[in-house]
């Protein structure tokens, strides 16, 4: 939501109880921005953010993350198409940067890396985490690629999961959704936390999903999330967190549909064999020291994550053929990030001064199997082996900012330095798995990324801001090397490629008044080199798309109608809207308009609170989107991967009952999704392509009860 969307009718408290903000020097240290976030904090954040809370969510009938996220201005969330299928992944962009597997944010989870290999493979093919663990999502467009990074061109994201209570508190949850074809998809959730009286705090939290989705087949879903978190207050200053995280999981793909397919049944699977699997385990301790002019952290964290891919391909000049791929892969980081922020009054100014290193250490290991051709229809033969490869990194990141306020100005300029060290060993492999052929790459990258906001508070109320950072994406293991399949001959595939390199600008103001809130916000961003992912013939691949320009946009707000007459007490509503024009700005496609994104996307919501009824109805829009072939022509090939893609709208609404004065805790909602039954579609052209339907007419089912 911006500033706009932090829950309707509820989020309006700063503005009313800020006593004063102008002329007045206050000292104190803010430290680590993504902890603790506050109405406050994103009010006074220089540049465009969100936060979308827990009971923003439930009232919104978000049965997941990608839900939860299509409420955010600027950012669009793909659909689980091709080889990111399944309900394991995530896929979104952020100002039409490309959404397949979230390349390009900063995606954290308690400040903690989700991707596998945040330098060599920043994806979410495998996205550990899920909805009922995660208390708030906090969304940073702007402003922050001095503090985290790196892939920072699309913004920082962070799932905050539930807090440790300070009362024993527990809470059992679940949400189903039937399915027009009548498959059940289950959403249960658990917490249970207390605060003891010696300090020690802990809390126990379980998410998973398991049944069908809405296509007919191949839709089975086993996903279980559980995370322990542990507090000690040693003393008011002093405390340590320890966290231990699993998540394992398993799904099938459905796979795209050819446009026979598709006009035959949209909802069918003719993918057999087709899933996706995956585990992560991972730790952090992190320990914090605060008073009014110091804030210190240090922050150790370790993951280790495991996922499979297996799929079917059907041959190119034999259809009666049939090819068994899978694509195991492991990976190890391990990192620890100290930070130090200092306040201080100087003169007629209140300072703050931030700095924090990081250093983090990855290993890879990657495997690409096939099996011989086979008859389809047949049980597939084993899988052989076919490539593998390795791949490490070492990296060192060191930032440092000053943040000055003087009178109603607010300036911090920053600068942060990326020093990275990358190596990926890529073998080609005989039948047997011996080694046939071998290439060694290393790319070294030293970086450094300036980066200034500003903010001017008009009055308590309303602000205005701007600023502008250097984002920065190394080259990841997939392409660094590869094989070529035409010689069989292992290749360098560094040659012509480079990291990217992005600048942000941002210009926008935030309003927090008495019932209403609204942020707008114009963005522009400059690639000068971007790598485009393309799939020809059945060889996958990276090449230079070449600079491209995105420029738009994001407006949103939220109104209290009970702030302006008692007798519209409990009605809300909210808005948002934003507009993106992404294009190649060099090379034969300049002035064309970059795949898989819409350059209009709105939300429209109502609500309505009487006792103990709560009513909401939400819409969502998104205007076409293209998928141009080899040729850079957008016509409809016969396998569906590429042609227009049309836009679309959909309309949900949600009744909720709280039966706390009956059953004290117990709370349940019914609902309905793609009311009107709208058709929609989107395509993929990677390895398991097609079209996909996107979800039809769905009922849902929240129920929860707290004690």
């Amino acid at each position: 939501m911006s500033i706009a969307c932090m829950g309707l009718g509820s989020s309006f408290t700063y503005a009313q109880s800020n006593e004063t903000m102008l002329d007045t020097i206050t000292v104190q240290a803010q430290g680590n921005w993504l902890d603790d976030v506050t109405t406050k904090k994103i009010f006074e954040h220089a540049g465009a953010r969100t936060i979308i809370e827990r009971q923003r969510m439930n009232d919104t009938a978000s049965m997941t993350i990608k839900d939860a996220l299509k409420q955010v201005p600027g950012v669009q969330v793909q659909d689980n198409v091709g080889t990111a299928g399944s309900d394991l992944s995530l896929s979104f962009g952020v100002r039409g940067l490309t959404s397949r597997f979230s390349p390009r944010s900063t995606v954290l989870m308690d400040g903690i890396p989700l991707a596998f290999a945040p330098y060599g493979q920043p994806q979410l093919s495998l996205a550990p985490t899920s909805l009922g663990n995660i208390e708030s999502i906090d969304v940073i467009r702007g402003a922050g690629s001095v503090r985290f990074g790196p892939q920072n061109v699309g913004g920082i994201i962070n799932f905050n999961t539930r807090a440790i209570p300070e009362t024993l508190t527990g809470n059992i949850g679940l949400n189903q959704e039937i399915a027009k074809n009548g498959h059940v998809k289950m959403n249960p959730n658990v917490f249970l936390g207390t605060t003891f009286e010696n300090g020690l705090g802990l809390a126990v939290l379980y998410s998973g999903t398991q049944g069908n989705g809405y296509r007919d087949s191949n839709d089975h879903n086993n996903i279980n999330d559980v995370l322990v978190k542990t507090a000690y207050r040693i003393n008011s200053h002093n405390n340590i967190e320890f966290n231990v995280h699993r998540y394992d999981a398993k799904a099938d793909m459905p796979g795209g549909l050819t446009v026979k397919q598709y006009r035959v049944e949209p909802n069918q699977s003719v993918k057999s064999y087709d899933f996706f699997s995956g585990h992560r385990t991972d730790g952090s301790l992190k320990y914090s020291y605060s008073d009014d002019v110091n804030q210190f952290e240090l922050l150790a964290y370790h993951t280790d994550t495991y996922r499979n891919a297996v799929m079917e391909k059907i041959n190119d000049t034999d259809k009666n053929k049939t090819q068994l791929r899978n694509a195991p892969r492991s990976y190890k980081v391990t990192a620890f990030e100290p930070r130090f922020s200092h306040a201080y009054a100087l003169g007629t100014t209140s300072n703050e001064i931030s700095v924090g290193y990081r250093y983090l250490d990855e290993d890879s290991q990657e495997y690409i199997g096939r099996s011989a051709w086979y008859k389809s229809g047949t049980a597939p033969l084993n899988v052989d082996g076919y490539s593998a490869a390795d791949g490490s990194t070492k990296a060192h990141a060191v930032y440092l900012d000053h943040r000055t306020q003087w009178n109603n100005w607010s300036i911090t300029p920053g600068l942060r330095f990326e020093s990275i060290k990358s190596k990926e060993n890529y073998y080609k492999l005989n039948s047997n798995n011996s080694v046939k052929n071998k290439v060694a790459t290393e790319v070294n990258s030293d970086e450094l990324l300036p980066n200034l906001s500003i903010l001017y508070r008009v009055n308590e109320q309303w602000n205005i801001f701007a600023n502008y950072g250097v984002s920065f994406g190394p080259q990841q293991y997939s392409q660094m090397a590869k094989i070529d399949d035409t010689s069989k001959l292992a290749v360098s595939q560094t040659a012509g490629l480079s990291p990217e390199k992005a600048k942000n600008y941002e210009i926008g103001t935030h309003y927090l008044g008495q019932g209403v809130a609204a942020e707008f916000t114009v963005f522009y961003i400059d690639f000068d080199q971007e790598l485009l992912r393309y799939n020809l013939a059945g060889t996958e691949g990276w090449t230079n798309l070449g600079a491209t320009k995105h420029l738009g946009f994001e407006f949103g707000t939220s109104y209290d109608f009970g702030q302006w007459s008692d007798k519209l007490n409990g009605f809300s509503a909210y808005v948002n809207l934003t507009y993106t024009h992404a294009t190649a700005a060099a090379g034969t496609r300049k002035g064309k308009d970059i795949s898989f994104y819409s350059r209009w996307v709105a939300n429209v919501g109502l609500g309505y609170k009487y006792e103990q009824w709560v009513v909401n109805a939400d819409s969502f829009a998104q205007s076409k989107q293209v998928a141009p072939n080899k040729d850079d022509l957008v016509v409809e090939d016969s396998l569906g991967m590429y042609g227009n893609i049309p836009g679309y709208s959909t309309f949900s609404m949600r009744v909720g009952y709280d039966f706390s004065q009956h059953v004290k805790g117990l709370k349940a909602a019914v609902g309905m999704k793609n009311i009107f039954d709208q058709n929609y579609f989107t395509r993929s052209s990677d390895a398991n392509g097609g079209k996909f339907t996107g979800q039809p007419r769905t009922v849902f089912i929240q129920t929860s009860f707290d004690f």
